[in-house]
């Protein structure tokens, strides 16, 4: 048994945000159908590389535990197939941008019509309202409206190394459906969940935020150290970097005592309490690492995990993936595929002790289960052999 077994929700999403938010459900159980376009060749991501043969990595790992059928929604008939499987389901998840829906018959008032109990998300760049709501918006330009990249980098501002942007708009998506779906046990009605990337990243500002409402000025970048933590960063050492953590008085006293042997830093006025350190970090940046630079890296990891201080290593993807932590957490999962053999995939990162999620269907060709998923809302075998003949719909089976 799976958490959201028996919850059947309809797939009408590409790019990133709104197939990782549909695969998180899908990977609790969910029955995702995902409709793609087989005049366009599918979701974009799936041309998008690295490839595996001729396999795009990026739509695999976004687009596990999915069916897929290939529907052309140009034509009434695709629409109408849409509209069918809209009635049996109790999810909709699309990200196309804020009017699209609508220009299709798709919207959320004519779909709450068609089932009230359908829960509707929307997952946009910038949301369903405002100046910006028809405004395109990518990763990079949400990072770049909303402070992110001013208060990341050194001397430049600087992307975060993944779209952040595009999974905080799929997570707070997730956070609507639910609450919504709980919603509806009380009131047997679904709603329309507006998830846009830039209210999620504006949320995550919290402390960066509280500064600005505090003193009415802009963070600054402050590279790898935090603007409120001293010390809390990385510091060189003999091979290369340490990260550490010291983020209260205790640890402070712990760093300098059980694993610096610096009790000098604990009585130097300059850094007594936090303000003071906060107002001499530079200074104390180099008072520390005239220590760290003794030893290697793993020598202070060692003595920092020892002495209760908050520590870690800078490592390379590939390290963070060959770690035993990553391998005891099962983040890593090898998979056999009908074309691709054996592939790895990532593992699913909440766990639950008594319904945990699965990965149980290989990331689908485009229109894979088109026939399989007709099937089931009623399509005759002569009616769907009719929608192929027009295009309208598509079946691709694995050779």
């Amino acid at each position: 048994m799976y958490a959201l077994e028996g919850l059947k929700v309809v797939d009408l999403t590409r790019f990133v945000s709104g197939t990782f938010c549909s695969m998180q459900l899908a990977d609790h159980g969910a029955d995702v159908v995902k409709i793609e376009s087989p005049i366009d060749r599918g979701d974009q991501l799936r041309s998008w590389g690295p490839f595996i043969g001729d396999k795009s990595y990026y739509f695999i790992t976004l687009n596990k535990n999915k069916r897929s059928i290939a529907l052309d929604l140009r034509s009434p008939e695709g629409i109408e197939i849409v509209k069918r499987l809209i009635e049996e389901s109790d999810v909709l998840v699309e990200n196309f941008r804020p009017g699209l829906m609508e220009k299709m018959g798709l919207s959320w008032p004519e779909v709450h019509k068609i089932n009230p109990r359908l829960v509707y998300c929307s997952i946009t760049a910038y949301g369903q309202t405002g100046p910006f709501q028809s405004k395109s918006g990518f990763d990079v330009s949400v990072q770049g409206d909303t402070g992110f990249m001013d208060i990341t980098g050194f001397d430049i501002p600087t992307r975060v190394g993944i779209g952040l942007t595009d999974f905080i708009g799929a997570f707070y998506g997730l956070v609507g459906i639910y609450s919504a779906l709980l919603a509806r046990e009380k009131t047997g009605e679904g709603q329309h969940v507006d998830s846009a990337m830039m209210d999620g990243m504006m949320a995550l500002l919290t402390y960066q935020a509280g500064h600005y409402f505090a003193t009415g000025e802009t963070p600054k970048r402050t590279g790898n150290r935090h603007p409120q933590q001293t010390p809390y960063g990385t510091f060189q050492t003999k091979d290369g970097f340490v990260i550490i953590g010291a983020g209260s008085q205790r640890l402070w006293e712990n760093l300098c005592a059980k694993v610096l042997d610096r009790r000098d830093l604990m009585a130097d006025p300059r850094f007594l309490t936090l303000k003071d350190r906060n107002q001499n970090h530079a200074v104390l940046q180099d008072e520390i690492e005239k220590t760290t630079r003794e030893k290697d890296t793993d020598t202070w990891v060692e003595l920092l995990n020892q002495g209760s201080v908050p520590c870690g290593k800078v490592r390379t993807v590939k390290e963070a993936f060959e770690l035993e932590q990553t391998k005891a957490r099962e983040m890593v999962v090898e998979m056999e595929d009908a074309l691709r053999g054996r592939i790895k995939m990532l593992g699913i990162p909440t766990k639950l002790s008594a319904t945990p999620g699965k990965i149980r269907l290989m990331p689908p060709l485009l229109g894979e289960h088109t026939d399989e998923v007709l099937k089931e809302i009623g399509y005759a075998e002569d009616k769907i052999q009719a929608l192929k003949e027009f295009n309208v719909v598509r079946q691709y089976a694995i050779p």
